[in-house]
């Protein structure tokens, strides 16, 4: 198999994280550094990453975590911030979170070590749905939501047309819920940029047919027996 697909069964992080270990230079087969995309490996070769050796796992483990603000969703940060892995304790398989959640945005984050799900899930044309719970200050007009649905340019990019309701209006903020397929770095932040509105809160409640629940922030349980038909779904699509 191809050297990205390796690394992901592995466990070590998603198709496109490996694609950067790869070309980084960190990545070792049988005691040789490669840094061609093209390479193929067989499970019986010797692979390292970083000095760690890796094997295709042959049991996947999926997560559901409810992120709490003022963790990075990564494996390991190089600025010595906190990480979602790190609130995973007890799960002794080697973990990744699927996708992202910025900084200070919180909810639903999917960890496993299954790559490929990471791949069909993060991929652009994977139009699998999203959806969060925005708190924005002071109030928001339906031609704004209307610019919002439509799609708006995030700095050289226009998103594509999404759903955007308002859930409740207070005096001196709004809730609103966003529905996307998208999932652009800091994305549901910029689109209310465009528009002069500024993020109080932002969580995500969703990813396809998988709910937060009743998950407390920094709680994490396995997924359920109907969640992993969802996902096995997904896969076979």
């Amino acid at each position: 198999m191809r050297i990205n697909k390796f690394l992901a069964q592995s466990g070590l992080a998603s198709r496109r994280k490996a694609e950067e270990f790869v070309l980084a230079g960190k990545v070792k087969v049988n005691g040789k550094v490669v840094t061609s995309l093209a390479t193929d490996v067989k499970e019986t070769d010797s692979v390292v990453c970083d000095g760690k050796p890796l094997r295709v796992s042959n049991s996947f483990v999926y997560y559901k975590l409810n992120k709490p603000k003022g963790y990075v969703c990564t494996a390991a940060d190089d600025k010595g911030r906190k990480t979602v892995v790190e609130l995973m304790r007890g799960v002794k398989a080697r973990i990744f979170p699927v996708g992202r959640l910025d900084y200070d945005s919180e909810g639903l984050l999917l960890l496993t070590n299954d790559g490929d799900l990471s791949n069909i899930l993060t991929k652009p044309n994977s139009k699998v749905e999203k959806t969060y719970m925005v708190t924005i200050e002071g109030s928001i007009s339906s031609a704004e939501i209307k610019t919002l649905s439509n799609g708006v340019d995030i700095g050289g990019y226009v998103t594509q047309p999404c759903s955007v309701q308002i859930i409740e209006t207070k005096p001196n903020s709004t809730r609103l819920q966003f529905v996307i397929t998208e999932g652009k770095n800091r994305q549901i932040r910029k689109m209310l940029e465009a528009v002069n509105k500024t993020v109080t809160l932002l969580k995500r409640v969703q990813i396809g047919e998988i709910r937060l629940g009743g998950l407390s922030r920094g709680e994490y349980a396995k997924l359920s027996a109907k969640e992993l038909q969802y996902i096995r779904k997904l896969k076979s699509n």
